[in-house]
């Protein structure tokens, strides 16, 4: 049951701040029942305890009206104890706490943040709640009370969430029937055009249409005076262009892509640490230039080659030379 429980509450503080812009950290309105029933179940922190409802951070706040009526009602039980009571120590009738529940809530109420009234004169609790959060709940209060009347009233609000409690436990009440048609009708709303909106649309084709036709208009009496064989191909040619430059400049104007734009994939570079590396233009030719010195150098050893002179027998060498 504690499961389904939970899911509950979230699903409707999810409605809430999908529907009506509640944030966190979350902001609790306290009326002095709540309080009460705090202090005397002993539900302790209560900030932890309603985070742990709401699934997120809470800050609570109550009135100056609240924490006025707190002590007045503490002051009224401090009266009815002193008359059941009659004579008592100095100390005991000066103590106003002794046998007076809303003395500790009174002094818890003081602690709270005060959420602004307005009420120079102290007015009742419940009508100072329900001017603070008034017709559309501006400052996103979730409401706390024990009072069941007054949570009733509240239902008829459309962004007003409700707390209250249940012995140790404290529950989110659902969203009431009015709430959700009020959501779903602020939807659909949203979903169609205001007559501010209809009226400026309108002026803006109506301005749109008459520059269309002072270009058409343009256009047609420059055509007009030129003179040349091909001038009819020429004319369609440019009614042409000129259609669809006004089509694109509308949807544009109006915020709308033609077609999607995909960007084109490249042709990527292989990956140099997989490719064989190139041989140097300074090894070649060093290469080449040695072969070419070989092969001259061969060539110069074959021309020294002299044929050698044989002597003829009989015959001295001066007589050769002679």
């Amino acid at each position: 049951m504690r499961v389904k429980r939970q899911k509950r509450q979230r699903r409707a503080v999810r409605f809430f701040t999908t529907c009506f812009g509640f944030r966190q950290p979350f902001k609790v309105l306290c009326d002095g029942t709540f309080i009460h029933h705090l202090l005397i179940h002993d539900i302790a922190p209560a900030d932890k305890a309603l985070a742990d409802v709401l699934g997120g951070t809470t800050k609570l706040f109550t009135t100056s009206c609240v924490i006025g009526e707190l002590e007045h009602l503490s002051l009224e039980t401090h009266k009815k104890n002193r008359k059941k009571i009659g004579s008592q120590d100095a100390a005991d009738q000066n103590s106003s706490a002794i046998g007076n529940p809303y003395f500790e809530s009174f002094k818890a109420a003081r602690k709270l943040a005060v959420a602004r009234c307005d009420h120079e004169k102290r007015i009742g609790a419940e009508a100072c709640i329900m001017e603070v959060i008034g017709d559309e709940n501006p400052y996103h209060f979730f409401v706390a009370t024990q009072d069941a009347d007054m949570r009733k009233n509240l239902q008829q609000k459309p962004a007003v969430p409700l707390l209250f409690g249940l012995h140790k436990a404290l529950l989110l009440e659902p969203p009431s029937a009015f709430q959700k048609e009020f959501a779903a009708a602020s939807e659909e709303k949203r979903l169609h055009m205001t007559k501010l909106e209809h009226k400026l649309l309108k002026k803006r084709m109506d301005k749109d249409l008459v520059a269309g036709r002072l270009n058409d208009g343009d256009s047609s009496d420059k055509e007009a005076t030129e003179i040349s064989p091909a001038s009819e191909n020429l004319e369609k040619h440019s009614l042409r262009q000129h259609g669809k430059q006004k089509v694109d400049h509308g949807r544009k104007g109006l915020g709308v892509s033609d077609k999607p734009k995909f960007k084109r994939k490249k042709a990527k570079a292989p990956n140099p640490l997989s490719c064989k590396k190139k041989k140097t233009r300074a090894h070649e030719d060093g290469a080449k230039a040695k072969v070419d010195k070989d092969h001259s150098e061969t060539l110069r050893s074959r021309s020294r080659n002299r044929i050698r002179k044989r002597l003829r027998k009989g015959k001295t060498a001066a007589e050769t030379d002679s």
